[in-house]
């Protein structure tokens, strides 16, 4: 789809097709979704928002009778659910989207089983023990199943998992205690598993769709932070994100502009990079100097400047990306 909207607007451009005729092209092209399309769209939107309606029905309905439901009847109403959807996920006769859809609402319901034990046994573990046990007993099935949605929703549980854990302890076993050990380490574990993502996508066949996109996120959003916290609390000090910024920088570009030309890859670094020189500049003449409205305009015009550079750029590169 996205090789035909390419194509399609570089004949447009090169005058191959006549402005008359674009809407004919475009609808020649495929690119709108026919009828067929849209019923099979909402009949995969109603079968996932059904799963996770039922997941939650089971979580709210033994929230709401908490008192006059015994333990048994709470582990056993949760338990025949999650053994309901499993039975359901390895059902032969099934069709591959509803056994991704049980296997998944599944996985939720473990989820659910854990918070149940812990709330009903007053376990007192740490908030971090949830996600990391949630993530480590679904492993295996989200192993099998190899779907990207749950490999996502996987990480997002050991990106809580590891986000709940430096913020409890601080580092290893407490000996790395810092307020960024957080950030660093979803950069680090986010910024991994998008390099095994793109080696899979190229060596395996991995999908290449919207999974390398938010891993990407995931991997940007904590370093922009720690920049901005550099800049923000600590000051111009001396501090590794002074080194592994510009290299994260350097690498994003490199990769997705040369090795595997991806446009929103490249966006996402611009905007960072926009907002950690916003934040730098305030520092400099609002913070550090004497405040007055002629630096306020000076900023107001440097985010305007960087931000039409910027759209200017991607413009010029997806022309560029799209010959």
């Amino acid at each position: 789809m996205a090789s035909t909207r390419r194509e399609l607007i570089s004949l447009i451009e090169q005058g191959v097709i006549p402005p008359e005729e674009v809407t004919r092209a475009v609808q020649a092209s495929g690119l709108y979704p026919s009828n067929r399309a849209w019923a099979g769209f909402v009949d995969r939107l109603l079968l996932w928002l059904g799963g996770l309606a039922l997941v939650f029905a089971v979580l709210f309905f033994i929230a709401y009778n908490w008192a006059e439901m015994g333990r048994w009847l709470r582990f056993g109403m949760v338990q025949a659910a999650m053994a309901l959807a499993v039975g359901l996920a390895i059902w032969p006769k099934a069709s591959p989207m509803v056994q991704r859809v049980a296997l998944t609402s599944a996985i939720l319901l473990v989820g659910v089983l854990l918070a149940l034990f812990g709330q009903v046994y007053q376990t007192g573990a740490d908030p971090w023990q949830l996600f990391f046990t949630w993530a480590v007993l679904t492993l295996p099935w989200v192993w099998v199943a190899r779907f990207e949605l749950l490999w996502v929703l996987w990480l997002g549980l050991m990106n809580l998992a590891i986000g709940l854990y430096f913020r409890t302890w601080g580092g290893p076993f407490g000996v790395l205690a810092s307020s960024d050990a957080a950030l660093w380490g979803l950069f680090g574990v986010n910024t991994l598993v998008l390099i095994i993502w793109e080696w899979g996508a190229c060596y395996r066949g991995w999908p290449r769709q919207w999974a390398p996109r938010l891993l990407a996120v995931g991997s940007g959003a904590p370093m922009t932070l720690l920049a901005v916290t550099l800049i923000a609390d600590v000051g111009l000090v001396w501090s590794p994100v002074l080194v592994i910024y510009p290299l994260w920088l350097a690498a994003l570009y490199s990769i997705y502009r040369y090795w595997r030309p991806e446009l929103f890859m490249i966006a996402g670094g611009c905007v960072s990079l926009i907002t950690v020189a916003t934040l730098l500049l305030a520092r400099l003449l609002l913070w550090e100097g004497d405040w007055q409205e002629g630096s306020l305009l000076l900023i107001t015009i440097a985010v305007l400047a960087m931000g039409a550079g910027a759209v200017v750029w991607l413009k010029r590169l997806h022309r560029e990306l799209s010959q």
